[in-house]
């Protein structure tokens, strides 16, 4: 089953979200998202962790996440640090006249990052004395 996730475009002064462009028709993955908008010919796609991470996983999973994996598939991403869940910003070039096209790079993009996250899960799986010993000193 496809979801539909609206785009709106946001005010890069106000901050206001001020008009629908379009949206993107996924078929899978699209649990990562926590938010999306454009703003000035891109699009920005917040992905987010599968499941709530314990207070060790944290910095593991930020550690262990690669953020190259993207290749030139994105503008730029940056980690978001306010957030419960580890969470990254990707920044795309967005065209809302070639929303097909659009959705089919997002849901690469999901796929990378399905891939990556799982694998992160895996690797951090026995790290839990690594990270608990750094959060007591």
């Amino acid at each position: 089953m496809d979801t539909v996730i609206v785009i709106m475009e946001r005010d890069k002064k106000t901050g206001f979200l001020e008009r629908e462009v379009g949206s993107l028709k996924l078929s899978e993955n699209e649990k990562y998202i926590v938010n999306v908008y454009s703003e000035e010919g891109s699009l920005f796609l917040r992905l987010t962790t599968p499941k709530d991470v314990k207070d060790w996983e944290y910095d593991a999973v930020f550690d262990y996440f690669d953020t190259e994996i993207f290749g030139g598939k994105i503008k730029e991403i940056s980690e978001v640090d306010d957030t419960y869940n580890p969470t990254w910003e990707l920044k795309l070039d967005f065209d809302e006249n070639k929303l097909s096209e659009v959705s089919d790079r997002v849901e690469e993009i999901l796929e990378i990052f399905n891939t990556e996250i799982n694998d992160v899960f895996n690797v951090i799986a026995d790290k839990e004395g690594e990270y608990s010993n750094e959060e007591k000193q």
